[in-house]
């Protein structure tokens, strides 16, 4: 039996991403007082300091509030703190996790009605429009959409879905998930037009899972006096308050703060602009690798349009015949390697490739290379097909000579 497994492992799935050896550091260390005395202590200072951060990151000038929570807890504080049982939302599909938080709101009380979209393709802006245009009476409270699905690896335009309400004169809130895009592609809540936005922190905020983020904006915050849902965990209006302990509803998560606060210093150290344009060309590579090793008819993209699939994970639909079990199989037992698998609707026919959060080109094509040996092992590529992680190199050597040549 081959050892090339041992070694450090590659973890390539979409969530939880690799946490940096640096924000690991940062979180062992002693426990410190929660309460910090008058002047609030160093935890406060951390409290404050994330969440200044997070109105960079997510480009607002709104509220920004923590949870103790994955994502799922994101949804329901957002849909919490702006409706009431009987309004409707609108969910847009382009794959599992908006029809996901759509879910959460129908157990809410909420009524959800969905925009039919495929698992291939983004919202159609059009379709919202039209759509909007019959809403009349302005019954649907809030839109709600992923700025990239995870399950499908679909990016949405978020600033056309946005145009679209505003062409209807649609006075309904936008909501959008930035679970597996805040860090990892352009988005600009304000200038956007977005009211509420949701992130958290396993992804491209490179960080343990566990903490969950919303960022309110005006006419969100205007919503919160009339909402009939709020509980007092997820509460904007008692998270506003001073007291520390206000900021989390009691006890703050303490280590995850400080795994917070050394990512966010990473992430502005880079420069966000410039940890959006790794992000891009990461996914150019894998792209590149992937348009070869199609040729062999084992996979495809499984979206259809390029200028759809999302830079922060690649869904790879598997062909009539084949299976994903195998291959991700051997990457991770021969090879130390492990690749997400399809889940939802894509759940025994597709696997994906993660290239968001603390991922850079040498961890990346290690992964394009295991993935592409075990293509050819598993008889999966022909001579047309050969060639996938020598693309996605060359990708990247052409952009690093044109960045040199300017």
């Amino acid at each position: 039996m081959t050892t090339l497994g041992h070694g450090r492992k590659f973890l390539s799935i979409p969530g939880p991403t690799t946490v940096p050896d640096e924000v690991l550091s940062a979180m062992h260390r002693p426990a410190i007082d929660i309460y910090g005395g008058a002047h609030g202590g160093e935890l406060m200072e951390i409290t404050l300091s994330c969440l200044k951060d997070l109105k960079a990151i997510f480009k607002t000038q709104g509220d920004t509030y923590i949870y103790i929570a994955n994502g799922h807890g994101a949804w329901e504080a957002a849909l919490a703190n702006t409706l009431s049982a009987g309004d409707t939302i609108l969910v847009c599909e382009s794959g599992r996790f908006a029809v996901g938080w759509g879910d959460m709101g129908a157990k809410m009380g909420i009524d959800v009605e969905r925009l039919p979209g495929t698992w291939r393709r983004a919202v159609d802006p059009a379709q919202l429009e039209a759509r909007l245009r019959e809403d009349t009476t302005a019954k649907i409270k809030a839109i709600l959409v992923v700025q990239i699905d995870t399950a499908s690896g679909c990016v949405n335009d978020i600033p056309a879905i946005r145009a679209a309400m505003n062409a209807a004169g649609h006075p309904a809130l936008l909501m959008v998930d930035t679970i597996a895009s805040l860090a990892c592609m352009p988005f600009e809540m304000d200038a956007w037009g977005v009211d509420v936005a949701i992130g958290g922190s396993q992804k491209g905020l490179m960080c343990p899972p566990g903490l969950g983020f919303v960022a309110a904006g005006p006419k969100a915050k205007a919503a919160r006096k009339n909402a009939g849902l709020v509980t007092s965990y997820w509460d904007w209006e008692t998270r506003d308050l001073e007291e520390h302990y206000r900021k989390y509803c009691g006890t703050p998560p303490v280590h995850l703060l400080f795994a917070l606060r050394k990512s966010m210093d990473m992430l502005f150290a880079e420069g966000l602009n410039n940890v959006i344009e790794r992000h891009a060309l990461l996914c150019g590579a894998t792209h590149a690798a992937v348009t070869v090793w199609a040729k062999g008819g084992a996979f495809d993209f499984n979206v259809t349009d390029p200028a759809q699939r999302s830079a922060s994970v690649t869904t790879l639909l598997m062909s009539e015949g084949h299976k994903p079990e195998p291959i991700r199989a051997f990457c991770f037992d021969q090879l130390g390697v492990t690749l997400g698998l399809g889940i939802g609707d894509l759940s025994g026919k597709a696997f994906r490739i993660a290239h968001m959060g603390h991922v850079n080109a040498p961890m990346l094509l290690g992964t394009l290379g295991a993935l592409e040996i075990a293509l050819d092992v598993l008889g999966m590529t022909d001579a047309s097909s050969k060639g996938g992680n020598a693309a996605a190199a060359g990708f990247l050597a052409d952009h690093l000579k044109s960045e040199t040549a300017s």
